[in-house]
């Protein structure tokens, strides 16, 4: 068992194939979630995880997973649900770099917005282990294309979300196709009745590990603005001119406010497009891969279309509204002051409706809620996005992948500092390419084969 001094993967009763991934991937020393967890689960007991957005607990359950898997049996051996097909992608894309070293190891996302049957087509040809939603997972179940008879493990992740999206039955028809010897571990935010009951049906003794937020005041600084509903605008204006200094995430609750937000902030002169569950899985890959990839500079979400997403060097997170549980607060702070980076949080609050509300963060994040005025409005054009989004025709299912689309650029010509973010999903893949190569580099690809197919691409 390590030790809280050394903290260190190579004290673990890993295989070798994973220490290989790990020490590839840079990583050594492991967080508190992960130091405290992995010698209860590695040895097979149950675990209740109250962790925070970003505290490593996808790597302490996807150590789990591979640690003991069968490569040579191709049926499904572990099975992690999430609340949004988001946070599933995620969560698939950190288990595949875990895997590296492992040959052969089949990992699936399984979520709403995609083709069932294509999904189906895939869950014949078998896999190692199933990321994916309730939803959906369950509905492959019911048909006949998954079996979960041989599972060894399952991965319960942001389970009080999951819950309060209604998912609870969904996650019972599916745990009771699971063998009752299975290890079960829970990962949850806080831990509410409704995650208490479903520890008690469907765990086995579990023991439980509580880590605290691993956001401090150091890390990240709160500003909360007062403001009235009808200067509200103004002064997320006024924040913005003031603090955006890059990329910047906006909450709002509803799915008609996030697309206002964004059709206003583009008069403003703001690179911005709005994320919520109404829009189709495509389009949502698109306004994703574009943020993520720096040709978006302002993104405005709702809490579940943003469940997942995860940028690095994130500045700025705006809180246009405020949600009823503190702890939603708490996933929003978890977007900015990741990997030792300092982080600002802008929240406006209406005193003559979020007054309470306001007063139950306080708890949540240890620290006052100090209300201030919002900075004066001196409205001034925006930076413009220094990256280009190129979207290609080719995805996942023609076996794309980013060392594909980078060769090609290279190749032809196009330096590989003007090569940004690549994101590849099942039908379509993106590029960010800096503006001023952009023209060259959609040149190039309309040039080029991939994977033996001639490319299409066009300029988002």
């Amino acid at each position: 068992m390590p030790t809280e001094k050394t903290k260190n993967f190579s004290q673990l009763n890993l295989r070798n194939e994973i220490l290989v991934s790990l020490q590839r991937l840079e990583f050594s020393q492991m967080t508190e979630i992960q130091s405290r967890s992995l010698p209860i689960t590695l040895g097979g007991h149950d675990l209740i995880g109250q962790a925070k957005t970003g505290s490593g607990k996808t790597i302490a359950f996807g150590l789990v997973a591979l640690n003991s898997l069968q490569v040579n049996s191709l049926v499904t051996q572990g099975l992690v649900l999430c609340p949004t097909r988001e946070l599933a992608d995620q969560v698939c894309r950190e288990l595949r770099k875990l895997a590296t070293a492992l040959p052969n190891v089949k990992i699936l996302p399984i979520y709403g917005g995609v083709n069932i049957n294509y999904q189906r087509r895939s869950l014949q040809h078998g896999a190692h282990i199933i990321v994916g939603t309730p939803g959906r997972v369950g509905d492959h179940l019911r048909r006949g294309y998954l079996q979960l008879d041989q599972l060894k493990l399952l991965v319960l992740d942001e389970a009080d979300r999951m819950l309060d999206m209604g998912f609870f039955d969904s996650i019972a028809e599916i745990i009771e196709q699971t063998p009752n010897k299975r290890q079960t571990l829970l990962f949850s935010t806080t831990y509410p009745d409704q995650v208490k009951e479903v520890s008690k049906q469907f765990q086995r003794n579990p023991e439980t590990v509580t880590v605290a937020s691993q956001h401090t005041p150091l890390d990240i600084q709160c500003h909360f603005y007062d403001v009235t509903k009808i200067k509200k605008y103004d002064a997320l204006v006024a924040g913005l001119s003031q603090h955006h200094s890059g990329q910047t995430l906006i909450f709002s609750n509803t799915q008609n406010g996030c697309r206002d937000l964004a059709a206003r902030l583009q008069k403003e002169g703001y690179a911005s497009a709005a994320l919520h569950g109404g829009l189709e899985q495509r389009d949502r890959d698109e306004i994703w891969a574009r943020f993520a990839g720096g040709s978006l500079s302002v993104l405005i979400a709702t809490d579940v279309a943003a469940r997942g997403l995860d940028v690095k060097g994130l500045p700025l997170v705006i809180n246009y509204e405020l949600n009823r549980d503190p702890s939603v607060f708490v996933h929003r702070m978890g977007r900015t002051g990741r990997a030792g980076e300092r982080g600002l949080v802008i929240t406006l609050i209406d005193t003559n409706r979020d007054q309470l509300k306001a007063s139950d963060l306080e708890p949540a994040i240890g620290q006052s809620v100090d209300l201030s005025r919002p900075p004066q409005l001196t409205r001034k054009n925006p930076d413009p996005p220094q990256w280009v989004t190129l979207k290609i025709d080719l995805g996942k299912k023609q076996k794309l992948r980013p060392g594909d689309i980078l060769g090609a650029l290279t190749g032809g010509g196009l330096a590989g500092d003007a090569v940004g973010k690549i994101h590849i999903f099942v039908f379509a893949s993106y590029v960010a390419i800096k503006k001023k190569d952009a023209r060259e580099g959609l040149h190039i690809l309309n040039e080029q084969t991939l994977k033996g197919r001639r490319a299409k691409a066009r300029r988002l």
